[in-house]
């Protein structure tokens, strides 16, 4: 474990940004108003509060216990533990985040639950937001070809693609993996475009470093299908499905979650990377959607409302 120390606030921001830590331990003896701002600047963006934050308190500052605990501490050692203490409650908090089941331990990304809440809080405060579902294209060959360790760094570009581009370009926006290479993303209902859009050219643009130069120059390579026929198998693509509740209401997560599902299954039925919005006028769960249902989707491939395609 390496651990990394500063005296400057800002620095732990900037660090938790481009690292993973196991743990945030900050001294509040002497400015422990700087602290408590810290705290809850970081269990206040979607991005950092899944790291643990364990503040040690001095004699002076005892009585601010309860005051980070309130600003979202997960763990405060005051000084009248004894030094073993503090040292086990240190290690229990470590303890904790490895084995939170919500933490991807590939990306470090927030998993299924989190996802959940996340849409329940938006629901709930009646904001206008739409969920992305994503999901490579012929990932399995790619994996089948190249080994797991290849399929795994795939795995983590794509988080770090989602992550960073959701970050810079929609404030209060999402990121959590369900799993294997399914992604979920939520943004703020006026972002998905620049997004999506930046997220698909992007990923179109790094995607062929991962091949071979021979496979990369051909734009595909031989190899088997789920039913063991040889193939042409084109270079990886990204396919989006997004649910808005901009055209109807939903009244719990699942309603949400399994028409997201139905859209990521629509968008890798068309070629290339692409998103598709879906657009329909009814609350509650969606047929499944055809490319001639004129009030189904608005998709297009030249790169508009509905979608944007590459192939």
């Amino acid at each position: 474990m390496v651990l990394l120390c500063t005296d400057r606030p800002e620095e732990v921001e900037l660090l938790l940004t481009r690292t993973y830590p196991a743990c945030v331990i900050v001294g509040a003896d002497f400015a422990p108003e700087r602290v408590i701002e810290l705290t809850r600047a970081i269990k206040s963006d979607a991005f950092t509060a899944i790291v643990p934050i364990a503040v040690l308190l001095g004699a002076d500052a005892d009585h601010t216990a309860s005051r980070h605990l309130e600003a979202g501490a997960d763990e405060v050692c005051v000084s009248s533990l004894s030094e073993e203490e503090r040292i086990l409650r240190l290690e229990h908090v470590i303890s904790r985040a490895d084995r939170d089941v919500s933490v991807h331990p590939t990306t470090r990304l927030p998993g299924t639950n989190q996802i959940e809440r996340d849409i329940g809080r938006r629901l709930a405060a009646g904001d206008r937001f739409a969920v992305c579902y994503a999901d490579l294209d012929h990932f399995k060959e790619f994996n089948d070809r190249y080994g797991y360790n290849n399929g795994d760094r795939v795995i983590l570009l794509l988080s770090r693609i989602l992550h960073d581009l959701v970050r810079a370009l929609a404030p209060g926006g999402f990121v959590g993996h369900i799993g294997g290479d399914d992604f979920i993303y939520i943004l703020p209902l006026e972002y998905v475009e620049v997004c999506c859009d930046e997220i698909i050219q992007t990923f179109d643009e790094l995607i062929p470093y991962q091949y071979s130069v021979e496979d990369r120059r051909a734009g595909f390579f031989l190899g088997k299908d789920r039913r063991g026929s040889i193939h042409r198998i084109p270079l990886m693509s990204l396919s989006v499905g997004i649910v808005t509740n901009q055209f109807q209401s939903f009244d719990h997560t699942t309603q949400v979650s399994e028409l997201a599902a139905e859209m990521k299954g629509y968008a890798k039925s068309l070629p290339g990377s692409v998103y598709v919005v879906d657009r329909r006028h009814h609350s509650g769960f969606a047929e499944t959607a055809t490319a001639d249902a004129e009030e189904v989707l608005a998709m297009v491939s030249s790169g508009a409302v509905g979608a944007q395609s590459n192939p």
